[in-house]
Parts: structure tokens; C-alpha cells; sequence
């Protein structure tokens, strides 16, 4: 089980990350609707528009992360961080540094990355 020292690194990690995350999303919003760009050229017109549409990818990548950052948080209010959902052990530490929102210890997830590859995923 993880301290509560470390708890209160995840916590500040995580809230850190989320913090980042919605402030990009705010400037996107902001520059997408402050845009009034009329451009006659198709290509520039054509590039703005692939430029946008990638941004928007990333954006929603990053909204999912964003539900799971927040999972992650509630996890740690109900002291259920740092367990596997799987089998019920201990994440590592090392695992949770390098992926603050997981779910799954190292061997379930290579379990599961397993099923996948075998199901064509």
C-alpha cells in the first residue's frame, strides 16, 4: 500500500498534469473561435483546415486522459490507487511514475496486450 507521502506525490502529479491538459484545451477553444480567417487561397484555406483537424485529434486524446486523470484522483480519495483492478496487487511505483493513471499492474496488462494481439485488436 502506498503512503501517504506518496499518495500526496501522485495527487500533486496528477492534478499537475490535469491543469496543463485543460489549459490547452482552453486555448484551442480560444484560438479556434477568435479565427475569423477568410482565406482565398484553397491551400491555405486546405491547410488550416488539416492543421485543425489534427489539433482536434490531440485535443481528444487528451480529453480522454482527462477522464482518466480524474478516475486516477478518485482513486486516490477512496484508496483504491495504486491496486491492480485485475488481480488485487500493488502497482509498482516505478509503473505508476511512468503511467499515473493505470489500472493494472505490469503482468496484467502484458496479460491483456496478449489477449489482444491474439484477437487481432
Amino acid at each position: 500500500m502506498l503512503s501517504e507521502k506518496k499518495l500526496k506525490y501522485f495527487r500533486k502529479l496528477l492534478n499537475e498534469r490535469l491543469d496543463e491538459l485543460l489549459a490547452e484545451a482552453n486555448k484551442t477553444v480560444s484560438g479556434m473561435t477568435s479565427e475569423k480567417e477568410n482565406l482565398p487561397d484553397p491551400s491555405d484555406r486546405a491547410s488550416l483546415e488539416s492543421d485543425r483537424n489534427f489539433t482536434l485529434r490531440i485535443r481528444d486524446r487528451e480529453r480522454k486522459l482527462i477522464g482518466k486523470i480524474k478516475e486516477a484522483l478518485e482513486r486516490i480519495d477512496n484508496k483504491t490507487y495504486g491496486i491492480c483492478e485485475v488481480c488485487g496487487e500493488e502497482i509498482s511505483e516505478a509503473r505508476l511514475k511512468a503511467r499515473p493513471v493505470t489500472t493494472l499492474c505490469i503482468e496484467c496488462k502484458k496479460k491483456q496486450e496478449m489477449e489482444e494481439k491474439a484477437k487481432g485488436l
